[in-house]
């Protein structure tokens, strides 16, 4: 591929130069890794033979050195196993999350907003680009939901382990009373789909709504009608952006995430298992959680499905979530499907 970057006309059509070059750099992500870590362990029978040549001071030198290699190498070999269970079709795509206030009122946007924090921490952590498309704010506190696009190599992938019911509980703020209370929030994750992929709409299934932009924003933004609401009227699908000044651009925006979101319900008739994304959700509230996160009488962050717990809540609530989708995506994989994941901090 780099040779045919080489060759010359390769630069005659921009956008099939840009999308090869793409690929090239996800391969290259993938495949370095790899290389990189194979050339560390053909190094390990080296620093061994060095601890047998040397003399005792030099030796000990050593010897600690080939174990923090070693130790930094387990590290390195986990990321590249958790990289290796994202084999679907669309594990390599962006992504798009949505966050849904549940039971709660209140107490539920106001968890809303917590997680739409928790979830641009850990985009920013893992290296991903983040463009919020909308937030439609609580009556009285946080959001009442949220859409935003997750841009980077596997973000799907390993964001689409978030996709389900969250549940709070902890002494709310908005009570006078201090008593402790319960919110709910649905996340909901869906890839975006490659241009490729056949997925035609009818304009006469779908209904366009335009109106004044809501929220923060700059000169411009709250003053024309530019945000866009698209309902696709066969399945009450509902989008809505209006991160962008422009109408066009926020029409674009949504048609996206409309396009995205049908494919993927298409793909679940298809398999007649709808329970894998969107029956997994279930009702927002009691009975339907897939993670726990207790912040009275004790703090404990708990993930339902694999077992996988933290005591670290505001770690958690930064963005610490690794140890949750890692753990989802093994309970996933061929090897450890249908065995019982333990694992906790230590």
């Amino acid at each position: 591929m780099e040779a045919q970057m080489a060759a010359p006309g390769f630069w005659d059509n921009n956008e099939r130069a840009q999308q090869h070059i793409a690929k090239l750099n996800g391969l290259k992500r993938t495949v370095l890794p790899i290389v990189a870590f194979n050339k560390k362990v053909a190094d390990l029978p080296v620093m061994l033979e060095l601890i047998e040549m040397a003399d005792e001071k030099e030796a000990e030198g050593f010897e600690q050195e080939l174990v923090a290699s070693t130790v930094a190498m387990r590290t390195e070999l986990d990321a590249i196993e958790i990289a290796s269970f994202l084999t679907e079709r669309f594990d390599a795509n962006n992504a798009f999350l949505t966050i849904q206030a549940g039971a709660g009122g209140t107490e539920s946007n106001d968890w809303a907003d917590m997680l739409f924090r928790m979830y641009n921490r850990w985009s920013e952590r893992s290296g991903y680009e983040v463009e919020v498309q909308d937030v439609q704010p609580g009556e009285q506190a946080g959001i009442s939901k949220a859409t935003f696009h997750i841009k980077g190599l596997n973000a799907y992938g390993y964001v689409k382990a978030e996709r389900g019911v969250h549940r709070l509980v902890r002494i709310s703020p908005f009570d006078s009373n201090k008593r402790r209370h319960t919110s709910f929030c649905a996340v909901d994750v869906v890839a975006e789909v490659d241009e490729d992929i056949d997925m035609e709409i009818p304009e006469t299934e779908i209904r366009t709504d335009v109106y004044r932009s809501s929220g923060k924003g700059g000169q411009g933004v709250n003053t024309t009608d530019s945000a866009v609401r698209l309902t696709h009227i066969p399945s009450n699908i509902v989008v809505v952006c209006q991160n962008e000044r422009s109408q066009i651009k926020n029409k674009a925006a949504a048609m996206k995430v409309l396009k995205s979101r049908l494919y993927e319900k298409r793909l679940d008739e298809q398999r007649s298992e709808m329970e894998r994304f969107y029956g997994e959700k279930g009702e927002i509230g009691w009975g339907s959680q897939i993670r726990s996160y207790v912040l009275q009488p004790y703090q404990m962050i708990k993930d339902l499905r694999t077992g996988v717990s933290s005591g670290d809540v505001q770690a958690v609530l930064d963005g610490d979530l690794d140890r949750f989708i890692n753990a989802w995506l093994r309970a996933g994989s061929p090897r450890h499907r249908n065995k019982d994941i333990k694992m906790d901090d230590d």
